[in-house]
């Protein structure tokens, strides 16, 4: 693997990992900036937007760019060396088996919120107790 090719891939990944972290932070800042929380549903909607808008898709990226380095390991730079690919091996499996927890955690979240109704915004009236004139 020549230095060049280092270069290349490691600003390639950086500006993929740049990118990753800054738009969707940026989009969630300018939804908290327009106003401080002014009750809790604002704030737990805030939390919420972040976890679901910044942490998940950069841990999902993360996941992501270890795969790729590991093929990158594997094919490009232990082409010729075994031990080189061994490791690409392991981070190839290291991320592969990252995505696959998340993607299990996730779809077992939509589950959840499905079954039990916790994804609509539909709040039923409280009952009331009938009244006689």
């Amino acid at each position: 693997m020549t230095k060049t090719s280092f270069y290349i891939f490691a600003a390639g990944t950086t500006l993929a990992l740049v990118i990753a972290i800054f738009i969707p932070t940026h989009t969630v800042m300018a939804q908290s900036f327009f106003g401080p929380p002014r009750n809790a549903f604002d704030l737990k909607d805030l939390i919420i937007g972040l976890i679901n808008n910044v942490f998940v898709p950069l841990i999902f990226s993360l996941a992501f760019i270890v795969f790729i380095w590991g093929v990158f390991r594997y094919f490009i730079a232990g082409a010729a060396d075994p031990t080189e690919q061994e490791k690409g091996k392991h981070f190839i499996m290291y991320g592969l088996i990252g995505l696959v927890i998340m993607l299990s955690v996730w779809g077992l979240v939509n589950v959840l919120t499905g079954t039990f109704g916790l994804n609509s915004s539909y709040v039923p009236a409280y009952p009331t107790l009938p009244t006689n004139p």
